[in-house]
């Protein structure tokens, strides 16, 4: 398929977007609108869009490839994750709505005041920022060599224009046309996703039942580890992470949570959470099973794979399956990183904007001229991050870095929310940022001293890790801390 196809793809599809975000933002560009769609978003239409916004470029790419060297074990990990949100549904969501909340981080500001606050929402655009340009840098870089490596246009170029096209249709009423929008997507990538499993699977000429007998002879379908405590891939590591991970990149985040917060009350809020949770299940197979699929054409056909295992599905969508996949393919793909960045670069507008510049607090023309220039500074930025990504490439899977960098920086953040739900203890708000930033330090310290001394080797739990230091230094930091409070008196007696 040539790179001219492709465009004429990517011209089709933006055009599509940019009328629904005509549609939806010819009436109002407030605010109001921008940050929550006027709280009047239908919970179905959020519930499907999510699907969208989660999967995003990096899982079409990244999940398949798993099944090569876990095979399915990845789905201990998703079983968590729907674990994770029944507990957002009944624990986060009621103290949200209840508190009436724009961005969720001002939860922190009333229950422990202004430097909590402040902390919490810079580890979250820290956090997100990261990770959503690194979902877009997959799309980018396929984009890049599948298009226009062919017109010698440069990376920076590329990545410009992408950015540029989802600044042009968010800019103007945010959530409430990004609701729309991600609903669009996700059909797209989702009957992308089940055309090429079906496509693929044709290849084989087998039937359903002696395909799965393949799979199985393979160990291509397992799925579940319990007696392997040392290895990433234990159930219990994956199935308590899957929970935690859930937890702070969903129940935690501004960026899932605002569409939440966008539905008309908590009960369709709950009824939007506890439908595209488990929503996630069947999808998160569906990429296990295609990855498998390619996997044995490749053993069927002697196709050698890429050592990384991100490559395998582009490779194979790069004419190995005929046209019709790579068109598939690239639909699926664009559907699923513009879904996940528009979303993103909507929340650290939102967030910057209300927590970190007060906008909430000035005049409204003021403040609609703020978030205007928030919402191109972060763009701006989406696009440097992603050139700095290209520049200090790895060959990791992509997901995997997410989550570990997800560890590392969200693990504050479920500390905090943690200490304020779970005990009555007020704290010296000016030392949270320190303990902070202090514990991200001593996990990487632990992580790096159990690998050298003691081969072990963590996994996605050192997010609880994370999260479980920081709870410790909040409790330590805490105003009435019964045994700090006795040792001051003992250094005071002794002067």
């Amino acid at each position: 398929m040539s790179g001219q196809s492709i465009l004429f793809i990517i011209i089709g599809y933006f055009s599509l977007l940019l009328f629904i975000a005509y549609l939806t933002g010819r009436k109002s560009d407030s605010n109001a609108t921008f940050f929550l769609g006027n709280r009047k978003s239908p919970w179905y239409i959020v519930a499907f869009g999510m699907i969208g916004t989660s999967i995003s470029g990096v899982t079409f790419v990244s999940v398949p490839g798993m099944v090569r060297s876990i095979g399915f074990t990845y789905m201990q990990t998703v079983l968590g994750f729907f674990v994770g949100y029944i507990i957002i549904a009944t624990v986060l969501l009621p103290i949200y709505y209840k508190l009436k909340l724009v961005t969720i981080y001002g939860y922190l500001k009333k229950r422990f005041g202004n430097y909590s606050y402040k902390t919490g929402a810079s580890f979250f655009l820290l956090s997100r920022t990261i990770g959503a340009a690194a979902r877009l840098y997959v799309v980018a870089l396929l984009l890049q060599t599948f298009v226009f490596s062919n017109w010698h246009i440069p990376f920076t170029a590329t990545v410009s224009g992408i950015v540029f096209l989802i600044w042009l249709y968010t800019f103007r009423s945010g959530i409430k046309t990004i609701i729309w929008t991600d609903t669009i997507q996700t059909v797209f990538l989702l009957t992308a996703l089940v055309l090429i499993i079906i496509h693929v699977h044709g290849m084989l000429k087998t039937d359903l039942i002696t395909t799965y007998h393949l799979l199985d002879k393979n160990t291509l379908s397992n799925t579940f580890v319990f007696s392997d405590w040392h290895t990433k891939q234990n159930f219990f590591k994956q199935f308590f992470s899957g929970i935690f991970i859930t937890i702070v990149m969903t129940g935690l985040d501004q960026d899932m949570m605002q569409k939440n917060l966008s539905c008309k009350n908590l009960k369709e809020a709950q009824k939007n959470m506890f439908s595209y949770g488990f929503s996630f299940i069947p999808v998160n197979l569906l990429f296990l099973t295609l990855g498998a699929l390619l996997i044995l054409i490749a053993k069927q056909n002697g196709i050698a794979l890429p050592e990384n295992s991100d490559n395998i599905l582009p490779m194979f969508a790069n004419g190995l399956l005929g046209k019709s996949v790579t068109v598939f393919f690239f639909i699926g793909i664009i559907a699923a990183s513009f879904a996940s960045a528009d979303s993103a670069l909507t929340a650290l507008t939102t967030s910057f904007s209300i927590d970190i510049l007060g906008v909430d607090h000035q005049k409204v023309k003021q403040a609609k001229q703020t978030r205007m220039l928030v919402h191109i500074g972060i763009s701006v930025l989406f696009v440097i991050v992603i050139l700095l990504i290209q520049f200090f490439g790895r060959n990791n899977s992509i997901i995997d870095t997410i989550y570990q960098i997800a560890s590392y920086t969200y693990g504050p953040l479920l500390g905090l929310f943690a200490f304020g739900l779970f005990t009555k203890r007020p704290i010296h708000d000016k030392r949270v940022p320190y303990v902070a930033i202090v514990s991200p330090i001593l996990i990487a310290i632990l992580d790096y001293t159990f690998q050298r001394y003691l081969q072990y080797s963590f996994g996605y739990e050192l997010l609880m890790l994370n999260g479980a230091i920081t709870f410790i230094g909040l409790w330590l930091i805490s105003v009435d801390n019964w045994f700090i409070g006795n040792f001051k008196l003992l250094l005071h007696r002794k002067k």
